[in-house]
């Protein structure tokens, strides 16, 4: 075999993607056809001349990129991450936010975080969970959302509220969220925005999935589903299912649904849709997953995640379509014995540095938000070596979804890495099924493989000079991929519980007092001084204070920082008034206490009564006679009638102001013919009234 031909086999050795060791195998069918290639092995040579970004970690996705013309994001199965801006926009005092989540159609949102907290959306799809969004009845970030359809709407919000966008800008095949973001009064911006301006992720159904064995034009399928009309596809997290559509895609293999041999694809994605039994006895399917990339993602890479995932190997066949292994033991049809085998090396892999004792496994835990979490150990890191040293494998796929997923990939990973390796060269007659094999039967007792089951994992070489075909793999049981999850998957790790943020704490212990104190030129004014019991010396408290009849705007003022008491202005004599408190810390404020209703009073002391009160009756009027009392803060008397000597059930019927000391009288008009009985109460400034005088008897005719 030439050097041009040795060099084209080596890359189509290394472009398919499995699990299997260290590379994954894409199979050669014919010289010829590795030869002639086609748009699969075109691009995968190319890309070995270009190095492209690494395929994202699932942390990548958890905030949005700013940037001119980033790569569109593809995201298949079920998948939490934010996205690229195309808008950001201001105008009177809401943010428009439009952010491209997917550069495909997808099936839809299933929930909405921001600042990676989930949140909960009314029908207009304002968020009103968590509640510091919401203040009073104004609601500040809402959301809404497109699929990414064919033929998609612009969102209306956006046209109505800028020229430049119109209702062409539809963003067709773009699944994108609008996120609408209201200015918020600057003493409560904090605590509406704790962590400034709203950042956006969400979990998302990603890509429809052709399923060819929905499709009733393919032998041994029935339903709708063509792999010419998108609109009859299904949303599927089936990894075989991803792992076809990745292969016919512009970011991924560039083939066609015509270049698979669909009766393997078809028989993988049954097996990925197996159930198995999880640690908690319930049932999940066998290869389920998703993962998101960059369309500008090294598609070898992006294949080797979802290969590894899955179980699978992908291969050229024959005749030149490409097949692949599904994630199953299969009974190999090759059986290769002494007569058949030119050479073979056997590595039993028992070197101390080489001895894997546990596999550390990391998985996307659906249940919890979708983070990345390590799956419990597999194996015992600590097992008995003359050092007592730890020597352990960690496995880490972004496409796994679920623990026992996880698991079941580090056993099978704890298995290959202690694995006997083989290296074969036999008769191309005999061995010639290898190149389309997954598995090999190796009958060669002189070297410890009685019936070895060979998972091939290596380059698999024809020598059509000599007639001889050479392989690597390694020796597995027939039981490769049993497992008993009672018993072998183990206990996840807690989910790690976010301490919910209570915010800074109502003040306790809140009480509002009126004091006076003596003014300029000898008078006195009401103030409020609130009291409360002290949380933290970083804390500052706001007290707050309006007259109940609304006739002024409210005020307020801070305290000290480490003070447990703060006094307001002085407030207009006799008005009553509602008090509140709130703290403040890190520029954001705690809710307010309920409020207290006081009536200001400048002067607490009553002056004295009157004297020499006497009342005179008329025609339809009655007259009242007094002296005010010899008191500097008398301010004037209030008059009261009543039909009977109490002053229980007694009318006001005049107030009259005048000096201390001083002779005064009152004529109260209007009065009906009758017997009355009157009462004097003197009064201060602040209303504080002294006691009530009689003034006994008088006729009204």
């Amino acid at each position: 075999m030439g050097i041009i031909e040795s060099f084209v086999l080596s890359i189509i050795a290394s472009i398919g993607t499995t699990s299997v060791l260290v590379s994954n195998l894409l199979y050669v069918g014919l010289m010829g056809g590795a030869l002639v290639g086609g748009a699969y092995l075109y691009s995968t040579v190319q890309s070995l001349f270009v190095q492209k970004p690494s395929v994202p970690r699932p942390e990548d996705g958890s905030y949005n990129l700013k940037q001119n013309v980033p790569s569109l994001p593809i995201v298949y199965g079920t998948v939490k991450k934010g996205g690229d801006y195309v808008f950001l926009e201001e105008t009177e005092g809401t943010a428009y936010h439009i952010i491209v989540w997917s550069g495909r159609r997808i099936n839809g949102f299933t929930r909405h975080y921001l600042h990676d907290k989930p949140v909960t959306l009314d029908a207009d799809g304002f968020v009103i969970d968590p509640d510091h969004f919401v203040l009073g009845a104004t609601k500040y970030v809402r959301i809404r959302w497109r699929d990414g359809e064919a033929a998609s709407t612009a969102y209306g919000l956006v046209v109505s509220a800028f020229g430049v966008w119109t209702n062409n800008h539809r963003g067709d095949g773009l699944a994108s969220v609008l996120m609408l973001c209201k200015t918020a009064p600057q003493k409560d911006y904090l605590k509406i925005f704790p962590n400034q301006m709203p950042e956006h992720s969400a979990i998302g159904q990603g890509a429809l999935l052709y399923d060819p064995r929905k499709d009733s034009t393919r032998p041994g399928g029935s339903g709708p589903h063509r792999w010419g009309n998108p609109d009859t596809w299904e949303f599927s997290r089936n990894l075989a299912l991803i792992r076809l559509d990745h292969l016919t895609k512009p970011y991924g293999g560039k083939l066609s649904y015509s270049d698979m041999y669909m009766q393997d694809w078809m028989h993988a994605a049954d097996v990925a849709d197996e159930d198995v039994t999880n640690r908690s006895g319930g049932s999940e399917k066998r290869y389920h997953g998703g993962i998101w990339f960059r369309a500008n993602n090294d598609p070898i890479e992006v294949g080797r995640q979802l290969d590894e995932a899955g179980e699978m190997v992908v291969y050229e066949r024959a005749g030149g379509q490409i097949g692949v292994h599904a994630g199953e033991y299969v009974e190999p049809t090759v059986r290769l014995t002494v007569d058949d085998i030119f050479s073979i090396s056997v590595d039993k892999n028992r070197r101390k540095n080489a001895t894997v004792l546990a596999v550390r496994g990391r998985y996307i835990n659906r249940t919890n938000h979708f983070n990345t979490e390590d799956a419990a150990i597999y194996g015992s890191p600590y097992g008995v070596l003359d050092d007592n040293s730890e020597r352990t494998k960690t496995f880490d796929n972004v496409c796994i979804q679920s623990h026992n997923h996880c698991q079941r990939k580090q056993k099978l990973t704890f298995t290959r890495a202690n694995a006997r390796r083989v290296t074969v060269s036999a008769d191309y007659r005999a061995a010639k099924g290898a190149a389309y094999s997954r598995f090999v039967r190796v009958h060669y007792p002189s070297r410890g493989l009685v019936e070895a089951v060979i998972e091939v994992t290596g380059t698999v070489n024809r020598d059509l000079r000599n007639m001889r075909i050479s392989f690597s793999g390694i020796v597995v049981p027939a039981s490769l991929y049993a497992f008993d999850a009672a018993t072998e998957e183990g206990t996840p790790g807690e989910v790690i519980e976010v301490v919910p943020d209570t915010g800074v704490p109502v003040p306790e212990n809140f009480s509002a007092s009126i004091r006076t104190e003596v003014v300029a030129g000898g008078g006195t004014a009401a103030f409020a001084r609130a009291t409360w019991t002290l949380d933290d010396v970083s804390l500052v408290y706001e007290l707050e204070w309006e007259p109940t009849d609304l006739s002024e705007p409210a005020r307020s003022i801070f305290s000290d920082p480490g003070k447990a008491s703060v006094r307001s202005a002085y407030l207009a004599d006799g008005k009553e008034y509602r008090l509140r408190l709130r703290a403040w810390g890190g520029g954001t404020s705690s809710d307010w206490t309920a409020y207290q209703t006081l009536t200001a009073t400048a002067d607490p002391v009553a002056p004295g009564p009157v004297a020499n009160a006497d009342l005179i009756g008329g025609v339809e009027q009655a007259e009242f006679e007094w002296k005010a009392p010899n008191s500097a803060n008398y301010f004037a008397s209030r008059l009261y009638l009543n039909t009977s000597n109490t002053m229980t059930g007694a009318t006001l019927v005049g107030t009259e102001y005048g000096p201390p000391a001083t002779a005064d009288s009152r004529v109260i008009t209007g009065l009906s013919a009758g017997t009355y009985y009157g009462f004097i109460v003197s009064i201060n400034a602040s209303g504080v009234a002294a006691s009530a005088v009689a003034t006994g008897a008088a006729t009204v005719t």
